[in-house]
């Protein structure tokens, strides 16, 4: 899916100058009058950012990043002001802006925040990806599986496990079959990358100490 650009300003003119500027760099673009009618169309599922005014009637730029930051998939949002002060731009980087521009900044400065922006995007969605492809691997284990992962992680042996988890070493090597075939890993620095990519460590796994 091709990333989109969805700029905001209540302000006409500059954004269709703005819009034509992007489409004329092959960005594809949807421009919205308010903050409001951006909410109303925003579909979470679309690659891209966000290019937005600071100050618009109703929903200002500031509410519009909080609400996409609260979306599904966070876009990265880009703001462009006439009127921007230090507070303010704080806030916003504070917020996870990408930048914090000026309508008098250089269209080159523009167009680096955008393209940063959409890249930031796509390095996102992809960490979302692999965290919930990893996270669906790990939900087919069964507690005591997860237990004695967890140990695993830990660099315990399997005598250690067994008892800790008070059972017999056998059942513990039974276990570590049973997940590393579930899991399709072979060692434990892949198990160590899996658990990487789905954010968790060993004491979401349980299993004590």
């Amino acid at each position: 899916m091709k990333p989109v650009v969805h700029v905001v300003d209540d302000d006409e003119s500059f954004l269709r100058s703005v819009s034509r500027l992007l489409q004329a760099a092959g960005y594809a673009v949807r421009a919205y009058g308010s903050a409001d009618e951006f909410a109303a169309r925003f579909d979470a599922e679309t690659p891209g950012c966000v290019l937005t005014d600071l100050q618009m009637p109703g929903r200002s730029g500031l509410d519009l990043q909080e609400m996409v930051a609260n979306s599904a998939n966070p876009l990265p949002v880009v703001f462009i002001t006439g009127r921007g002060d230090i507070p303010t731009s704080v806030r916003a980087m504070r917020g996870g802006a990408e930048d914090f521009l000026t309508k008098r900044s250089p269209k080159a400065a523009l167009m680096g925040a955008v393209a940063r922006a959409i890249e930031r995007d796509a390095d996102d969605r992809a960490s979302r990806d692999r965290r919930h492809a990893a996270r669906t691997r790990l939900t087919s284990l069964t507690q005591r599986e997860r237990e004695v992962l967890a140990g695993v992680l830990r660099g315990q042996l399997n005598k250690q496990i067994a008892k800790n988890l008070g059972l017999a070493e056998r059942t513990v090597k039974f276990h570590r079959t049973a997940f590393t075939r579930k899991l399709g890993v072979s060692s434990a620095a892949q198990l160590a990358i899996l658990m990487c990519d789905a954010g968790l460590t060993t004491e979401d796994l349980g299993g004590g100490n």
